[in-house]
């Protein structure tokens, strides 16, 4: 829509009722109402209402549906986008595979099923073999890593088969599969194709996509600095061959497994062609120049093309100044599996300036469910060199804040400064067999006594005639300490003693620690603490006049806090340099809350989402690591497994039911105790997360 009205031409949006105070349906000329965004008649409807000549499937699902871009051309509207022949051959991937390596482009070897026959068990099995483990199993019909599984042996292949099958069938309505050979520490990279009406096939350099969770991309930077100036072109005339192949017109990618062997050779072979615009385009057009000037729209070429205008550049005219790295910010928890997260967006401040981009889908006042794909926003930095660009990149996700939903912002900013990442040596399995250091256990001290101080300040208000009636500790002969007892999701209850030293917001902090418990409030103001052994902190805390930000002082620093406060769950919010922590103040007189849920066989739901499956019942017997519950949320399929060994004696749920974080979906009784099980002694449980 920026390119649109850069060039002066309007925009009709389309809306569902989850998202109808978006950025987009906002930003656009006009908006209109649908049902489902695969609802391709009513889009159809929409814009021929809204007076559009063109549909811009974006890069959903309807931007690969050979079907979708049919009925576009005979509403009489331009799809921008390749020809619905070129969607068919590239969006099959075992129709591809035949396409490209006809075209001398090299392939990866494996089998395929045909479409409505899957192969029986025994055949499966045997095909596996004759190709070798490990293997990739893949849709069909489907992309964005949804429905992939890796095996490493023909026990889990049966499973996982059956398993990639429904999930193929659910996202793309085929479920047919590819089955390749996996590659040891492969490198994703993918090619930025152009191509014209007039027969003009070039290409843009590649992205380095090679940092996956799930094989779903986290980091693209372009160009990759693995190639050498020589293989790019290799690459990129492999990738302009698989283009001229099926008829390509528009803007493509081609994406290929690149590995380097023993003696520094790398070879690569055809992945897959996604035919429309990529999610990570912006990097590319951060790059590359043309006749020595950078600033390439990809979506202004788009409109041109399919406009019936040729390229307005040759291959000959491209070059790539600098370097480009873009990070995606999903709603999830890094460092609890990357679990789906959700919640309102309480507030969201986003990095600007020099060599920075930010593309965002969300805004302040917002909300964050499981209606759409987890991906917020991405966040784009441009450097003169590979190094400037991570650094500018550290820089931007630290400013990077959003408060009431948990994002991976943090996880990020761990990620880039890996050893591997810095120096370039990447893989798709970097983030699961050598990934970053974790996020230090539990909230840091200070955060908590930001968060009662900011707490203290709700009781700070002017004198009045009655001393004694304004809550702030004040006592004849000296304030007293008020105990302010925090917890944060998953930790134990802290307490911190906060007591006046002198005018407003002037404050004495004693962080007494995890599980401690008030005292009398007597303690003198010098001196050590008794519960603590340690000396109060003098601290200087302020808001911002519009309550949005909290800066606290102590002895030998000052931080700035972005704060919010959750109405529905009395949760307050502090986030600062990239990092966002959450905490409740529980009443002082409560007791200490022991999570019993393992030990006592209570099973909740670990994120917000929909039942699947169900496949125990009430009374039988399961051992830990048993699955009870699958819960979908934010297109992903987990299985939450019994965290005993015991009888089911309660079912919560059903499938289809919508669940809540920390719902009951069953109960387990555990077994009786014994000297294997001590009663009281949970055994491990894990949660399965598998992508759709």
């Amino acid at each position: 829509m920026r390119t649109l009205r850069r060039t002066g031409l309007r925009s009709v949006a389309v809306y569902t009722d989850a998202d109808a105070a978006s950025p987009h349906t906002l930003a656009a000329d006009e908006a209109y109402r649908v049902e489902r965004y695969l609802d391709a008649d009513a889009i159809v409807a929409a814009a021929l209402a809204g007076g559009a000549t063109m549909i811009h499937p974006g890069y959903g699902f309807l931007s690969e549906n050979a079907d979708f871009a049919r009925a576009c051309t005979d509403a009489g509207l331009v799809f921008v986008g390749p020809p619905a022949a070129a969607i068919e051959a590239m969006g099959d991937k075992i129709r591809a595979k035949d396409t490209v390596a006809a075209a001398g482009v090299p392939v990866l070897g494996g089998f395929t099923e045909k479409p409505g026959q899957p192969l029986p068990d025994d055949e499966l099995l045997r095909a596996a073999a004759e190709t070798g483990y490990p293997l990739l199993i893949k849709p069909s019909a489907g992309g964005g890593g949804k429905g992939m599984r890796a095996v490493h042996s023909p026990e889990a292949l049966v499973t996982d088969a059956a398993s990639a099958r429904r999930e193929a069938l659910a996202s793309f309505g085929d479920a047919t599969l590819l089955v390749e050979k996996l590659v040891q520490r492969p490198r994703h990279i993918e090619v930025q194709v152009l191509a014209d009406a007039h027969g003009n096939v070039l290409h843009l350099g590649e992205r380095e996509c090679s940092l996956q969770r799930r094989h779903q991309k986290v980091v693209e930077e372009a160009p990759s600095p693995l190639l050498s100036e020589e293989q790019r072109a290799t690459m990129g005339e492999a990738a302009v061959a698989a283009a001229r192949s099926c008829g390509y017109v528009g803007a493509g990618t081609v994406e290929f497994i690149a590995e380097t062997g023993a003696d520094g050779e790398l070879s690569f072979s055809f992945l897959e062609m996604n035919t429309r615009l990529q999610v990570e385009h912006p990097v590319t057009e951060e790059v590359v120049a043309v006749r020595g000037e950078r600033g390439v729209d990809l979506v202004e070429l788009q409109l041109r093309v399919a406009a019936g205008e040729p390229l307005p550049f040759t291959q000959d005219e491209v070059s790539w100044v600098g370097h480009a790295v873009e990070t995606r910010i999903y709603a999830e928890d890094a460092d609890r599996g990357f679990l789906p997260s959700g919640g309102p967006i309480l507030a969201l401040r986003e990095p600007s300036g020099p060599g920075v981009r930010v593309d965002s889908g969300v805004a302040e006042g917002g909300k964050v469910t499981s209606d759409f794909d987890p991906m917020l926003a991405k966040v784009i930095t441009w450097g003169a060199d590979r190094a400037g660009a991570l650094r500018r990149m550290d820089a931007a996700l630290a400013s990077y804040t959003l408060l009431g939903c948990v994002t991976n912002t943090a996880y990020l900013r761990r990620l880039l400064l890996h050893p591997r990442v810095v120096a370039g040596d990447l893989s798709t399995d970097l983030i699961a067999q050598d990934p970053p250091p974790a996020a230090p256990e539990g909230v840091p001290e200070e955060v908590y006594a930001a968060a009662a101080v900011d707490h203290q300040l709700d009781l700070e208000g002017p004198p009045g005639p009655d001393r004694f009636a304004v809550p702030d500790g004040w006592r004849m002969g000296g304030p007293a300490w008020t105990p302010w007892r925090l917890r944060a999701p998953g930790q134990e209850a802290t307490v911190v003693r906060v007591r006046r030293d002198g005018a407003a917001g002037r404050y004495l902090v004693s962080v007494d620690g995890p599980g401690s418990e008030p005292g009398s409030g007597t303690e003198p103001v010098t001196g050590e603490h008794e519960a603590t052994g340690r000396k109060p902190v003098r601290v200087n805390a302020r808001r911002s006049a519009d309550g949005t930000r909290l800066t606290v002082t102590t002895p030998d620093r000052t931080r700035t806090y972005l704060r919010a406060d959750d109405p529905a769950t009395a949760h307050r919010w502090l986030g600062a340099e990239g990092s966002a922590w959450t905490l409740h103040e529980e009443p002082v007189t409560a007791a200490l809350r022991e999570d019993d849920a393992a030990a006592d066989g209570t099973v909740r739901s670990p994120m917000p989402g929909t039942v699947l499956d169900v496949p125990v019942r009430v009374g039988q017997e399961v051992t830990a690591g048993t699955t009870l519950v699958v819960v979908e949320a934010m297109k992903m399929e987990h299985s939450v497994a019994a965290p005993v060994d015991g009888t089911v004696t309660t079912v919560a749920v059903r499938p289809g039911s919508s669940v809540p974080m920390d719902a009951v979906l069953v109960t387990v009784e555990p077994l009786t105790a014994s000297a294997e099980n001590p009663a009281g002694t949970p055994s491990t449980s894990t949660t399965e997360e598998q992508q759709r």
